[in-house]
This record gives structure tokens, C-alpha cells and sequence, in this order.
């Protein structure tokens, strides 16, 4: 689920450190694989606090009571669970009819007004927030910045012998499509099961993520974007990859 308030992505990526630094590649435990990382912690941490402050600052806040205690109660739970209480947690609920949230790496928790229409119960809405806390563990930000950058620098170097503009902007689709977009519909993937752990260990139903995902497919308006060419994955294959998770860890 994608941060809907265009200031805080900008943010982070203004604040993305020189491309003259050495790469990094560290392996995740968690994730079972190795993660090319060109941006440190304390960067990320930084750029999500510039961030956050400037969500505050353009956005309307709710003040729904209720549903802002839901939210720190929830989101305080998970956090717990995730092993991502070394840091102080701010939470926020944005009057924003779209159902969404986002969680950053400095210690920020953010949920749209839209999305109480949306989850059913607290079960659901911290499979959400699970599923955000788990990009942030997962160091996500810091590798889809550093994938980026490291296309940005292929094509600088391959786009040097090129005349054609358009020949530049196929290279630059073709990168798009063939290496960004997958890598971040894994993403996605990833977090969704590393989410449901994190509701389990919270004491929540991991079963209920099935069904959120479900409630978001059926309010889907207008047709949804290709997979293929798409940040996410389909519904389809997110609900099928999320039950052959569940039913592996017993919870389906």
C-alpha cells in the first residue's frame, strides 16, 4: 500500500544520499535474501521526519477520537511485535476518503479516514498496519531508493552513446517495467506476509488480512492497472500468495 500524499515520497527522495557512495549489499535474514542499500538508517530516519512534518503541515487532520485511539493502540501493538519500539511513534489520522496508510522509517504512523469504511474490525485494521510496519522493517525504502538510483546510473552510462531521445526513454521503460516495477510488487508481497506475523505475534487474526485484502478488491473503481505495469501486484495473485501463506503457518 503506497503513501497517497505526494510530499512525503518527494521528500525521501530528495534526501537520498550521493550515488558516489560505495554500494552496499547486506543480507535480510528476515527476508531471505541480500538488499543492495545505498541510503543509511539515520538518512532514512531523517528524510521521514521532513517528511512527516510536512504531511502535517498539507494535510487535514481528523479528530475523530476514536478513531485516532484505534489507531495508537493498534499501531503501539504492532510496533511492539515488529521489534521497532527503540524508537518514539507519532500517529495520525488524515481526513482522506481514500483507504490507505503509510508507516515511515523514522517512527511515523499515518491512516486516511477512508480506510475505517474499509477494515471491519481492529483485526483488519492491523493487518494494514502490520503490513506498513513491515516495508519499514524490511528496509523497503532504503531498496527501492537504491534500485533506482543504480537504474538511474545503468542508463546514464548506456544513454551516453545515444543520440535518440526516444531511443532513451524506451531504455528508460524497458528498465521500468523489466526490473523497478517487479522488484517493487515483491515488496508488497514480502510485507504482506511479514505483516501477518506480526498480527499473530500481536495477539490479532491473521486470517482477517485475507479479508481486508478482499474488502479493497471489491471497492476497487474503474478497472485496476495491468499487473505487469503496476508497483503492486495483482489482487489475484496478492490473495493467493497471502492463503498459501496462512494455510502454511496454520492460521487458514
Amino acid at each position: 500500500m503506497a503513501l497517497p500524499i505526494r510530499s512525503a515520497a518527494a521528500v525521501l527522495a530528495a534526501s537520498a544520499l550521493s550515488l558516489s557512495a560505495l554500494t552496499a549489499c547486506t543480507h535480510n535474514e528476515a527476508l531471505g535474501r541480500n538488499q543492495l542499500l545505498l541510503i543509511s538508517d539515520a538518512q532514512l530516519a531523517q528524510a521521514s521526519s521532513q517528511a512527516w512534518a510536512q504531511t502535517l503541515q498539507k494535510n487535514r487532520l481528523s479528530r475523530d477520537a476514536a478513531m485516532n485511539e484505534r489507531v495508537r493502540r493498534i499501531g503501539a501493538r504492532i510496533v511492539q511485535a515488529a521489534g521497532l519500539n527503540d524508537r518514539p511513534w507519532e500517529y495520525a489520522v488524515f481526513e482522506n476518503a481514500s483507504p490507505n496508510a503509510f508507516v515511515l522509517p523514522g517512527g511515523q504512523v499515518g491512516v486516511t479516514t477512508g480506510l475505517f469504511k474499509v477494515v471491519e474490525n481492529d483485526d483488519q485494521l492491523a493487518a494494514v498496519i502490520g503490513h506498513e510496519a513491515a516495508h519499514v522493517a524490511a528496509r523497503h525504502a532504503a531498496e527501492r531508493y537504491s534500485q533506482t538510483a543504480a537504474a538511474q546510473v545503468g542508463l546514464s552510462v548506456v544513454g551516453s552513446g545515444l543520440d535518440s531521445r526516444a531511443a532513451m526513454q524506451a531504455l528508460g521503460l524497458g528498465a521500468q517495467v523489466g526490473v523497478l516495477l517487479p522488484f517493487s510488487r515483491q515488496h508488497e508481497l514480502e510485507a504482506d506476509r511479514i505483516g501477518v506475523d506480526y498480527m499473530h505475534r500481536a495477539g490479532f487474526r491473521p486470517a482477517e488480512s485475507l479479508r481486508l485484502w478482499e474488502n479493497m478488491a471489491r471497492g476497487r473503481t474503474g478497472g485496476s492497472t495491468p499487473q505487469w505495469a503496476s508497483t503492486h501486484p495483482s489482487d489475484a495473485t496478492r490473495l493467493q500468495a497471502l492463503s498459501e501463506y496462512l494455510r502454511s503457518r496454520g492460521w487458514l
